[in-house]
C-alpha cells in the first residue's frame, strides 16, 4: 500500500470524476484507476462503485476513505512536525470559518502570517455544522465557530470575542443619524438578511421575537457580497454582525449603527483535542489569546458608528 492510493481515494471522493481526479493527483487517468485496483486487491474489499462513470463509493470504501483522510491528515502532521523541529518558520494551516466572522478570522489570519512568515493557510467559509465535521476528520486544523452544544470531549473550546450586531444603511437612504437604533425600530426597515440556514439569523430573529415584533424582511441571502449589494444600493438595510464586515464595508458609504439592546453571543476558535497536536497549530493556538479579537472588533465598532446630531 503507497500513500500516493490514498492520495488517489481523497481526489476521487473531492472530484466525483476518474479524469479530473487524475489530473489533481498529476497522473495519468488509468495510472489512478490501476493504484484504486491494486488497493482493492491488497484490502480484499470493493471501494469504488464503477459503471463507465464514477458511481460512488461502496459502504467499505467510504469507512476506507474516513482512514485515507486520516491518514493523510496524520502524515502532514509528521512532516509539519520534522520542519518545525528546528524553527517554528513555516507550516501550513487550514481554517474554517462561519461567514459572520470573515473579518475575525481575517485579522487572526494577518496575525498568524506575521508571527509565522513561512506559514501557508486555507480559509474556508462554512456553516458550525460542517466545521466540526471537518475538524473531527481532520480536514481542517482550526474552526471558527459558534461553540454553543460542542462536545467538549472531542474539542478544546477558546471563546474569542462575543458578537455586536449593528444596522447597515446606505449614506443615502436617508435615515436620522442616531447613535444607535433599537429592535423595534430596525424591524420596520425594509431588510437584506442572511438566511436561515445561518445560526447568526437564528439569533437576529431571537432578538426581534424578545422585543415583540415582527421584521420586515424582502430579501434573503447566504452571501456576504449580495447583502452589501442589496444595503449600496439605498433600498434596503441589514443587520450583522461587526465581526462579519470586511474593510470595503466601512469605506464605501455604507453606515454601520448599534442595536440595542445588544444581542450577545459567543464565538469561539475550536481544535480537535489530541494528545500531540501538530507543532504549528499549537503554535497558532497559544497565539491568539494575545490578540484580543474583542477589544480590536469593538474599536472598529466605534470609529464606524456616526456621532448623533
Amino acid at each position: 500500500m503507497f500513500v500516493r492510493q490514498l492520495h488517489y481515494l481523497v481526489a476521487l471522493a473531492e472530484h466525483k470524476h476518474f479524469a479530473h481526479a487524475a489530473e489533481s493527483c498529476w497522473v495519468s487517468q488509468p495510472a489512478l484507476s490501476a493504484g484504486i485496483r491494486q488497493l482493492e486487491r491488497e484490502l480484499g474489499i470493493t471501494i469504488i462503485l464503477r459503471d463507465r462513470r464514477f458511481q460512488g463509493f461502496t459502504p467499505e470504501g467510504e469507512r476506507v476513505l474516513v482512514w485515507a483522510k486520516q491518514t493523510i491528515a496524520s502524515l502532514e502532521g509528521l512532516r509539519q512536525e520534522a520542519a518545525l523541529a528546528q524553527s517554528i518558520a513555516g507550516g501550513h494551516l487550514a481554517i474554517g470559518t462561519v461567514p459572520s466572522a470573515l473579518r475575525a478570522v481575517s485579522m487572526l489570519a494577518g496575525e498568524y502570517r506575521r508571527a509565522i512568515p513561512k506559514l501557508t493557510l486555507e480559509v474556508f467559509s462554512l456553516s458550525t455544522r460542517d466545521i466540526l465535521h471537518r475538524v473531527k476528520s481532520k480536514e481542517l486544523h482550526l474552526g471558527l465557530a459558534y461553540a454553543d452544544g460542542c462536545d467538549e470531549s472531542m474539542f478544546e473550546n477558546m471563546v474569542l470575542y462575543s458578537e455586536r450586531f449593528v444596522l447597515l444603511s446606505s449614506d443615502h437612504a436617508g435615515l436620522p443619524t442616531k447613535s444607535s437604533y433599537s429592535w423595534a425600530e430596525a424591524a420596520r426597515m425594509p431588510l437584506c438578511l442572511f438566511n436561515h440556514e445561518m445560526q447568526n439569523r437564528k439569533i437576529v430573529d431571537s432578538a426581534f421575537q424578545l422585543a415583540g415584533v415582527t421584521p420586515n424582511v424582502v430579501v434573503e441571502t447566504n452571501t456576504l457580497s449580495v447583502l452589501y449589494e442589496e444595503v449600496r444600493n439605498g433600498e434596503v438595510c441589514s443587520i450583522a454582525p461587526v465581526s462579519a464586515l470586511p474593510e470595503y464595508f466601512l469605506a464605501s458609504g455604507i453606515s454601520i449603527r448599534p442595536i440595542e439592546p445588544q444581542q450577545f453571543s459567543e464565538m469561539s476558535l475550536l481544535r480537535l483535542r489530541q494528545e500531540t497536536p501538530p507543532a504549528v497549530v499549537c503554535a497558532a493556538w497559544d497565539l491568539t489569546p494575545k490578540l484580543d479579537l474583542q477589544r480590536k472588533l469593538d474599536s472598529v465598532l466605534a470609529a464606524a458608528t456616526p456621532r448623533p446630531d
